[in-house]
């Protein structure tokens, strides 16, 4: 059966589930929507798909899964709209800004028997799940410690509007947490409890970027650029945290992790594919290449491939999901776990007391490579 999807939310992201959806057996676009009805009838003509209103959309027959892609600060709004009005919600990153918003929507989808999903599904992608058959099969052994960082020096240089990164519900932690965050998730499961520290590096930021219209404005911080946590995960291992965006320049890795026996080093969880590298005890560093794997081949830039990004993946999953009335993987409850740790982190690096994380949920199953290249048409 294949799922129908409608689009909230046409900007920049919105063009690669667009292009994506045409590998999937079960997910069609069939509509799309933004407050800016000047970008939705653009969309919609690019991809033959109807332009609507969110309001219109929502209630729509000819649209199962509202996809939302509106910026971190509507996502709630937008997802409650979407299940109040009787339709299967999957978004884009964070699943909110907060958590009790957060809580609010899972609780909605349970009460009318809809399903929550959310990015990333970039933990769906080659590298991750490569990187979680070789823990699973003990290759390093069991994990005790590790490192996941985000270093860089914010979005007022390139983004036209980059306000909302700066506000509450952004900065590294809530804005490029997801990806490192669920990933670890995936590979070592929940969280149990955070310490942290963090600060405002630049109490202001001036707009840097080119082509924005505000060029040369100044943007008030207003919530932590970095963070330095330490996360005790149920499984034992304790991987520390870090995010910043008062970074010029940095070499550490993405994610490194150390177990019994061995280390691993896992590659940027913003995409899809990479290669893994593996050491055992002493030795030196091997490096496991995933581009032999369906979705860890390169096809970002379509013109000249570097990166493997098939967003969508985790939306097609869930589709599959419902179908076979089973659990999918990028679900509410991970993506909730996610928001609770992320709001942690926040709360124990202002508040400087260690945090416990409430909202649990169940590890998720690995993705075997058979079944993913079953979602492909």
């Amino acid at each position: 059966m294949t799922m129908r999807i409608g689009l909230v939310g046409c900007g920049n992201i919105s063009d690669i589930y667009l292009l994506n959806a045409a590998l999937f057996r079960d997910i069609t676009f069939t509509a799309c929507a933004d407050i800016n009805n000047e970008a939705a009838k653009r969309q919609a003509s690019r991809y033959a798909i109807k332009a609507m209103t969110p309001k219109e959309l929502f209630g729509s027959d000819e649209v199962d899964i509202v996809l939302n892609l509106t910026i971190p600060e509507a996502h709630a709004e937008i997802s409650q709209a979407a299940l109040e009005a009787g339709k299967h919600v999957y978004g884009e990153k964070p699943l909110a800004t907060n958590v009790a918003d957060g809580a609010r929507l899972i609780e909605t989808a349970r009460a009318r028997g809809l399903r929550v999903g959310c990015a990333p599904d970039t933990v769906l992608g080659a590298s991750t799940q490569e990187a979680r058959r070789l823990i699973d099969a003990d290759a390093i052994g069991r994990p005790l410690l590790g490192v996941a960082s985000i270093m860089g020096h914010g979005m007022e240089h390139w983004h036209p509007n980059p306000g909302f990164f700066f506000r509450p519900g952004g900065g590294p932690v809530f804005d490029m947490g997801p990806y490192y965050l669920t990933t670890l998730v995936t590979l070592l499961g929940p969280v149990a409890s955070i310490v942290a520290l963090g600060q405002i590096g630049f109490k202001t930021r001036v707009i840097s970027a080119p082509n924005s219209p505000l060029l040369g404005q100044s943007i008030k911080v207003e919530t932590l650029t970095s963070a330095q946590a330490l996360l005790q995960f149920e499984s034992g291992a304790q991987i520390t945290f870090l995010a910043s965006w008062d970074v010029w320049n940095n070499s550490v890795p993405p994610i490194e992790l150390y177990g019994e026996t061995g280390s691993m080093r896992v590659p940027d969880p913003n995409w899809f594919g990479g290669a893994i590298e593996k050491s055992t005890r002493r030795g030196e560093w091997t490096a496991i290449g995933t581009e032999q794997q369906r979705f860890g081949q390169p096809n970002w830039p379509s013109d000249k491939p570097v990166h493997a990004n098939y967003r969508g993946l985790g939306l097609a999953e869930m589709a599959r999901a419902i179908t076979e009335n089973r659990r999918h993987r990028a679900n509410g409850d991970v993506a909730l776990h996610v928001l609770a740790i992320m709001a942690g982190i926040l709360e124990a690096a202002t508040e400087g007391r260690p945090v416990k994380i409430a909202q649990g949920c169940e590890w998720p199953t690995a993705l075997g490579e058979a079944e993913a290249e079953g979602l492909l048409v």
